[in-house]
């Protein structure tokens, strides 16, 4: 497959993830030829002119959908970072129209962090909600004021290298989510953390979790542990796509200095031992990006870990509205019930699909 063609195939995911219709997507893919920076039929061009003529019409939240593809998977050329620009520029005019929607950025010196944030309250429970390697923040902004009705200080930001995230992606990224509770320590209660981090942000959110006494329960989708990091009979099934996003967010000069990079991440068992909260996780059948092998490791060696599997790649995209349904319906669950309390119990592999009125979050890999 060429470089064009999995694009495309991995944007029918992200689309469909971001609530676009099969039949529009189709129809700006078919516009689509080629992938050179200036070209008018190139991918970004396409992209950004219909997030545009989104805008025009009034539709903010879905120009931004639009210029969140047309950067798709990274901001790695001129076309692309002006998309970038477009995406977060459309979404703050969008959220100042809104109610209580921040903009908050913190420097330190490795890079910034920035998020979009609602309900801050030194009494509310803090809930974080991150993406994936091609996953930019606003995608999941729209999500704030219901999170905040829910009573969630709710934060949402990108994993490192990713948007408007200039740290670079490496084994130790986990430590920014430790950076970024110092940050918000009088602004929510922060030793009541619960992290919504989808695929790769899903590590690092596990990875956290065994050092930060503050994150309290790990809600996750398609996250690696070990398997996509160290298993070499693995690799070649993993898309082109993402391995060049991979290499580009941790600066490396290659795929062949990525891979000698990427067994850092792996997560030891005595790391995971470490993680005493409770971990949901959603598992896709045939994921072609993270090993199958990453659920029964997690089911050896955490305390409170449960599943929910769908047939499906990676990210679950064809039961989008199951999967939020589960994971909102556990966050609550464990909000209410547990109170972030250590488990006392090693829980089954499976956990049946609690129904729920509450919409969650879009998942992207």
């Amino acid at each position: 497959m060429d470089h064009v063609e999995e694009l495309k195939e991995f944007a029918r995911l992200h689309a469909r993830g971001q609530g676009m219709t099969a039949g529009h997507t189709a129809r700006v893919l078919a516009r689509i030829t080629n992938d050179n920076p200036g070209d008018p039929h190139s991918w970004a061009a396409v992209w950004t002119a219909e997030g545009r003529a989104a805008a025009a019409r009034g539709d903010l939240l879905d120009a931004c959908r639009h210029y969140a593809l047309a950067r798709f998977p990274y901001h790695g050329d001129a076309d692309r970072v002006r998309a970038q620009r477009l995406c977060v520029d459309t979404f703050d005019q969008w959220r100042r129209d809104q109610r209580g929607i921040e903009r908050l950025e913190f420097d330190h010196p490795d890079g910034t962090v920035v998020c979009w944030a609602t309900g801050l309250d030194r009494h509310r429970p803090l809930l974080v909600v991150m993406g994936g390697i091609v996953s930019v923040k606003e995608q999941w902004a729209p999500l704030l004021p219901l999170l905040r009705r829910l009573g969630f200080a709710a934060v949402v930001t990108e994993l490192p290298g990713v948007g408007e995230n200039t740290f670079t992606y490496g084994h130790d990224s986990w430590r920014t989510l430790g950076f970024l509770l110092d940050q918000l320590t009088d602004r929510a209660r922060v030793f009541d953390t619960s992290m919504l981090a989808l695929s790769f942000s899903g590590h690092l959110a596990v990875r956290a979790a065994a050092e930060d006494p503050r994150i309290r329960r790990v809600l996750t989708v398609g996250a690696p542990v070990v398997g996509f990091f160290t298993d070499e009979a693995w690799w070649p099934r993993v898309p082109g796509i993402t391995a060049q996003t991979l290499r580009h967010l941790t600066r490396s000069e290659d795929v062949g200095q990525l891979r000698d990079r990427l067994p850092q991440f792996a997560l030891m068992p005595e790391q995971l031992r470490r993680v005493r909260i409770p971990v949901r996780y959603v598992a896709s059948g045939r994921d072609e990006i993270i090993p199958d092998t990453e659920q029964a490791l997690l089911r050896r060696t955490l305390d409170d870990v449960r599943f929910k599997r769908f047939d499906d790649v990676h990210g679950s995209p064809a039961h989008l509205g199951a999967m939020r349904r589960w994971l909102m319906a556990q966050l609550l669950w464990l909000r209410v019930a547990r109170r972030g309390a250590r488990p006392m119990y090693r829980t089954g592999p499976d956990e049946p699909n609690l129904r729920s009125r509450s919409c969650g979050a879009r998942s992207s890999g």
